[in-house]
């Protein structure tokens, strides 16, 4: 999955066009509105730039999760702490996946379209 993660982040980079994607549960540092246009916003953040640190913070807490798990079995880390970083790696997939399907739910709308 973080493959899949890191794919959608480079196309983002690149300048695709994600105007239907509006899942962000999994964004800790929201600063406000997105702007979806391709225009720069108040912050100086393009929607492309936007997305990619989204999916780079989705990607750095699933691999945190799955550190945590590392240590917990290897008794390094309190159970507590494991249980808090699978959730959020798990909230963070989920987000992703969700978000996959989105994206390719809105591909197929427009393929279907007549021109």
């Amino acid at each position: 999955m973080l493959d899949g993660l890191n794919a959608v982040s480079s196309l983002a980079t690149r300048g695709s066009d994600f105007n239907n994607v509006s899942e962000t549960r999994f964004i800790s540092n929201s600063a406000g509105p997105v702007n979806l246009s391709g225009e720069v916003d108040e912050a100086g953040k393009s929607f492309a730039e936007y997305f990619s640190g989204v999916t780079t913070d989705a990607i750095n807490t699933v691999k945190h999760g799955e550190a945590a798990a590392i240590a917990g079995i290897e008794g390094k880390e309190s159970v507590q702490n494991v249980v808090d970083a699978v959730m959020n790696a798990e909230l963070a997939l989920q987000s992703a996946i969700a978000i996959r399907d989105k994206v390719v739910a809105a591909y197929q709308e427009v393929s279907r379209m007549a021109i």
